[in-house]
C-alpha cells in the first residue's frame, strides 16, 4: 500500500473540508481490478486534474463519484457528508455532474428541452407549457452565461456550445462539483481558451472542477493540483506549479517516455509518388494540392475552421469534393467512394473513432479484419482461425491491452480502441496511410505506440498523411502543410519550432509581429 492510499491527498493547512473526497476505493469487474486502495480529495473552488494512462482507473472513479457505480470498498463524501444512496439520482444531480467527451445532449430536441429534460414546466392537465419552458431556459443560459438560441435543435450546436449547455444544465440542478472529461478533445485553440475562461469565471463563483485530460500542457494552464492514477492505484498528488513535466509523465507511465520524431531519415527525392492531390476543393470551399512519395510522412496542420479535416475526408472518400482529383499509385479515385479508396490501397484512421472507427459490439478480430475479407478466407469461406490469427498479431504489434481477439472493442479503454482502429487501417498493408487526429483522447504510452507505427510503415515504403493540430503528431512528419481558413498558408520542414507552428496555425506571421 502506498503511503498516500489511506489519506489520498491531505490538503495544505487552512484549506478546510474537501468539496469531494474518495478514500480507499476498491472496485473489481470479475477478475479485473479497476481500482485498488485508490483515492482523491478535491478542495472547494479549485480545478483539480486527474490524469493517467488509459485503463488506469479514471473512468471507474468518475462512475463512482457520479453515483453510477458503487465501490466494493472505501467511501465517498461531499463536503464531509456521506454520498447519497446509489439509486437516488435527484440527490446525486444536486451534488455532481459530468460533462463527458461523448455528449449526452439529445440532438433531435431543442436546447430548452435538453436543459429541462424530464422536468418540463407543466400547467393544467400536466401539459407542458412550452412558452414558460423557453423563458426559463433563456434565464438559465443568461445566468451562466451561454449565448445560444434555446429554440434551435441541439444538433445545430457546436461542440463548444454543447459543452456550455451541459455545464449550465448541471449547475441548474444545484451541483457545484463538475467533472470535465476530455473537454478539449474536439476544440480548436480559440475554443479551448474560451472554455478555460468560463472555467475560471465559474471557479470564482465557487464551482469546483475535476479536469480529466491527456493534454498535459492544459493541466499546467488551468489546474491547481493534479492526481495521477496508474494501474488502478493512486500514485501521486501534487500542486501543478511545483511539478516538472518529466516527473508527471514518469508518474503516469512508471518510466520515461519519448515521442518519435522525423530524424535521421533517408529521404529519396526520386522515390515514386504514391499520392497526388490536384486542385482539390471541398464542399466548404477548402482547397489543397499536394504530393506524397513512398516512405514520406506529410502533415496537414491547422486549427478549427482551417479545412484540414475536410480535405482529408475528401481524399479518402468520406466526403465528395466539389472539384479536383486524387490519385493513389497512378490510379484516379472515384470521388466520395470509401470502397474505391480502400481498393486503391488507402488505410484510414478517421477523426471520430466512436462514430467512424469501429463497431463497438463486435470483437477486436471482427473489427480489425472487416476491410480485408479476402485475406481471411479459406476455400471461399471466412476462416475464424485466420481471422483470429491476424488479430493476435495486431494485438501483439500494437500492444493492445486485451485478453484476446474475441474481446468486444467496447470493453477496451480509449487508447486501446484507437490501437484497434489503427490495426484495421494497417490490415491491408496500405500504400497510403491517412491518420486524422490519430492520438486524440489517448494516454501518453498509447500515443507513443501509435506514432511509432508511422516510422515502421514508412520504412516499408508506405506514404503517410497526418492530419492534426497536435504538435507531437506533427513532429513525426518530414514536412507539414499548414492550413488557415481553407488555404495552405505555409509549408514547414522538419525541425520547426513550437511557436512557429502554432503561429502559422493561428494565421499569425511572426516576421511582422
Amino acid at each position: 500500500m502506498s503511503s498516500t492510499a489511506q489519506h489520498p491527498i491531505g490538503g495544505p493547512a487552512g484549506t478546510g473540508r474537501p468539496a469531494v473526497e474518495a478514500v480507499n476505493i476498491g472496485k473489481r469487474f470479475g477478475s479485473t481490478v479497476a481500482l485498488a486502495d485508490a483515492g482523491i480529495s478535491v478542495h472547494r473552488g479549485e480545478t483539480h486534474a486527474l490524469v493517467g494512462r488509459n485503463g488506469a482507473g479514471k473512468s471507474t472513479l468518475v462512475s463512482i463519484l457520479t453515483g453510477l457505480q458503487a465501490p466494493d470498498e472505501g467511501a465517498v463524501a461531499f463536503d464531509g457528508r456521506p454520498a447519497p444512496p446509489l439509486g437516488d439520482r435527484d440527490a446525486w444531480r444536486q451534488l455532481v455532474a459530468c460533462v463527458y467527451q461523448k455528449s449526452t445532449i439529445i440532438p433531435t430536441l431543442t436546447v430548452a428541452e435538453n436543459l429541462f429534460l424530464n422536468r418540463h414546466a407543466r400547467g393544467p392537465g400536466r401539459l407542458i407549457q412550452w412558452g414558460r419552458l423557453r423563458r426559463e431556459a433563456q434565464r438559465l443560459l443568461a445566468e451562466w452565461p451561454v449565448d445560444v438560441d434555446v429554440g434551435q435543435p441541439a444538433s445545430a450546436l457546436s461542440v463548444e456550445q454543447r459543452q456550455f449547455v451541459e455545464i449550465a444544465r448541471a449547475l441548474s440542478f444545484g451541483a457545484r462539483f463538475i467533472i470535465l472529461d476530455e473537454p478539449t478533445a474536439q476544440l480548436d485553440a480559440a475554443g479551448i481558451e474560451r472554455l478555460f475562461e468560463r472555467v475560471r469565471e465559474l471557479r470564482a463563483q465557487g464551482v469546483t472542477f475535476l479536469f480529466i485530460s491527456h493534454h498535459l500542457q492544459e493541466i499546467y494552464e488551468i489546474c491547481d493540483r493534479v492526481t495521477v492514477f496508474r494501474d488502478a492505484r493512486h500514485i501521486l498528488t501534487a500542486p501543478v506549479a511545483g511539478l516538472r513535466r518529466e516527473a508527471l509523465v514518469a508518474a503516469m507511465t512508471g518510466e520515461d517516455v519519448s515521442m518519435p520524431e522525423a530524424t535521421d531519415r533517408q529521404r529519396t527525392a526520386d522515390a515514386p509518388i504514391v499520392l497526388s492531390v490536384q486542385d482539390l476543393v471541398t464542399g466548404s470551399g477548402a482547397g489543397l494540392s499536394l504530393t506524397a512519395r513512398s516512405g514520406e510522412v506529410v502533415g496537414i496542420a491547422g486549427g478549427g475552421g482551417s479545412g484540414k479535416v475536410e480535405v482529408a475526408e475528401a481524399i479518402v472518400g468520406l466526403a465528395r469534393p466539389a472539384a479536383g482529383t486524387v490519385t493513389v499509385d497512378g490510379r484516379a479515385l472515384r470521388p466520395g467512394s470509401v470502397p474505391d479508396a480502400l481498393d486503391a490501397g488507402i488505410g484510414l484512421v478517421p477523426q471520430d473513432r466512436h462514430r467512424e472507427g469501429f463497431v463497438p459490439l463486435l470483437s477486436i478480430a471482427e473489427n480489425v479484419t472487416m476491410t480485408v475479407p479476402d485475406r481471411i478466407r479459406r476455400g471461399g469461406l471466412l476462416s475464424p482461425a485466420r481471422r483470429d490469427a491476424q488479430a493476435r498479431r495486431a494485438i501483439a504489434d500494437l500492444a493492445i491491452k486485451a485478453d484476446g481477439p474475441h474481446v468486444p472493442v467496447s470493453d477496451l479503454s480509449g487508447g486501446n480502441q484507437q490501437k484497434a482502429v489503427m490495426a484495421r487501417a494497417l490490415a491491408g498493408d496500405p500504400k497510403l496511410l491517412v491518420l486524422i487526429a490519430p492520438t486524440a483522447g489517448v494516454d501518453v504510452r498509447s500515443k507513443e505506440t501509435l506514432l511509432g507505427v508511422v516510422e515502421d510503415v514508412r520504412r516499408r515504403g508506405t506514404a503517410v498523411l497526418v492530419i492534426s493540430d497536435e504538435l507531437d503528431d506533427l513532429r513525426i512528419c518530414d514536412r507539414v502543410l499548414v492550413m488557415f481558413r481553407g488555404r495552405v498558408v505555409t509549408e514547414l520542414a522538419h525541425g520547426w519550432g513550437d511557436n512557429e507552428m502554432v503561429a502559422a496555425m493561428e494565421g499569425v506571421d511572426l516576421d511582422h509581429v
